[in-house]
């Protein structure tokens, strides 16, 4: 009888030790998530939801966008088109009388996916190409009214003409010169007493926005679309 015992004993204790060798089933079948991250440097094309100008926007005001291409990194797509885009006005200024043009800079804080998955961002203005006589001035994303040099000279010669036509005129050509005169004064007062363009971005003006730093997405949340199409390359 103790010879059974034993026996079964040692059967036991020789199953428990080949069970115990035996890898973990539940930690080899859990996959591990690759991280998911959009670059630095990453330039995101986006439009305008809404109308920004330097004459009826105010600092601290909301800024809304819309991503209209993917950005693609290893054949997924990490930001797809459709995406939102949160900011917000940093500066405002508008132009002057005599001198200083209309200036505008905003900053993307916030990604919002078709599926509600938020993520925060550093973003900025790269480029400005849909926006009307303005674009990009610095690296800051400053957005930059285009000089009106050529125009306020325009209006100077102009003043000046009439001026010289009335003068020449009622006194010939003394009367000229001095219309000349008074009519470029008169120019030059409406050139300096004129306030220069405002910077105006309405609905749909397409920008380029850059991320300025890697953001980290959790991968089980953004959708997992694949293309064939290149990855983006990044500076």
């Amino acid at each position: 009888m103790r010879i059974v015992v034993v026996c079964l004993l040692l059967s036991i204790g020789a199953f428990a030790q080949s069970d115990a060798g035996k890898p973990s089933d539940s930690k080899s079948s859990t996959p591990t998530a690759a991280p998911l991250n959009i670059p630095s440097g990453t330039r995101v094309p986006v439009v305008l939801k809404h109308a920004i100008s330097t004459k009826a926007t105010r600092e601290g005001d909301p800024v809304y966008a819309e991503t209209t291409f993917p950005v693609v990194l290893n054949g997924r797509v990490v930001l797809p088109a459709g995406t939102y885009v949160q900011g917000r006005i940093s500066k405002i200024q508008r132009a002057g009388h005599i001198k200083g043009r209309a200036e505008v800079l905003m900053h993307f804080t916030t990604l919002i996916y078709p599926t509600g998955y938020t993520v925060m961002l550093p973003g900025a203005v790269e480029n400005a190409p849909g926006a009307d006589k303005a674009s990009v001035k610095d690296q800051e994303g400053t957005i930059t009214q285009d000089s009106q040099a050529g125009q306020e000279a325009g209006t100077i010669a102009t003043t000046a003409g009439t001026g010289a036509m009335i003068g020449g005129l009622s006194r010939g050509a003394k009367g000229g010169l001095i219309g000349a005169g008074v009519g470029g004064a008169v120019g030059t007062a409406i050139a300096m007493l004129t306030r220069s363009n405002d910077v105006k971005l309405d609905v749909g003006t397409s920008l380029e926005m850059v991320i300025q730093r890697d953001v980290p997405l959790d991968a089980s949340r953004v959708p997992n679309v694949t293309s064939t199409a290149a990855s983006q390359t990044y500076p």
